[in-house]
């Protein structure tokens, strides 16, 4: 199974203007290549100002025709992608406590439903990585471990299961999934070019998944009901 690098876009938090949260993830036949490929991108074709940064952001301020040369680009570097997202108003009431968004708990539920999209898998490896993130209320320890017991029935007995947080200034594969995700994210926000950013890689989209979709449409229904 080819290794799956994860990152998002938007906040959970209710003061956040971000309609969505959104989750991109991909797989490739070769991770290094795509890394490699990425940062000597960076390095030529992104401005000057950014070709010596750690690195390269899809929310960095470049021009949009910057933006969608380096979404055309990395679409043909055989990935392929899947999509988590929820609007944040349907968080439902089991990742909320007095008001406030329980994130960690969040994060890690719907890190695991990006995940699930890539089942049934046959091979005897796993090997999920996420941008580096604070997770409140839940430990990077416990977030690992809820994801392997999560994974584990799904997959052969013997399977090496790795779940790893990595800081994206390290590894450029984490900076594909943050310009998909970011992309992504402004497709649905329907904000300037975002129907552009979002031609430039839906031949390797292979899942978009939306969470929560009728959480509330249910349960009012669900309470009307037992009125």
């Amino acid at each position: 199974m080819p290794r799956i690098y994860i990152d998002e876009s938007g906040q959970f938090t209710k003061y956040s203007n971000d309609k969505y949260f959104v989750v991109g993830s991909f797989t490739t036949g070769d991770q290094k290549r795509t890394a490699k490929e990425f940062i000597k991108w960076q390095r030529e074709k992104a401005p000057n100002y950014i070709r010596k940064q750690a690195e390269w952001k899809f929310t960095d301020r470049v021009a949009n025709d910057t933006r969608i040369k380096t979404l055309r680009f990395i679409a043909n570097l055989d990935i392929k992608i899947h999509f988590s997202f929820l609007e944040t108003k349907n968080i439902p009431t089991s990742f909320r406590h007095n008001d406030k968004i329980k994130a960690g708990d969040l994060y890690t539920h719907v890190i695991g439903e990006a995940v699930d999209q890539y089942f049934p898998i046959n091979d005897l490896e796993l090997r999920v990585f996420c941008d580096e993130r604070h997770l409140k209320g839940v430990s990077k320890a416990d977030f690992k471990q809820i994801l392997t017991s999560r994974f584990s029935p799904k997959v052969p007995a013997q399977t090496a299961i790795q779940i790893e947080m990595l800081d994206s200034k390290q590894q450029a594969n984490i900076q594909i999934a943050d310009w998909i995700a970011g992309a992504y994210a402004r497709y649905l926000e329907k904000k300037p070019f975002g129907n552009e950013c979002y031609r430039m890689i839906k031949d390797n989209i292979r899942g978009e998944t939306e969470l929560f979709k009728e959480y509330w449409v249910d349960t009012y229904a669900k309470q009307k009901t037992e009125q």
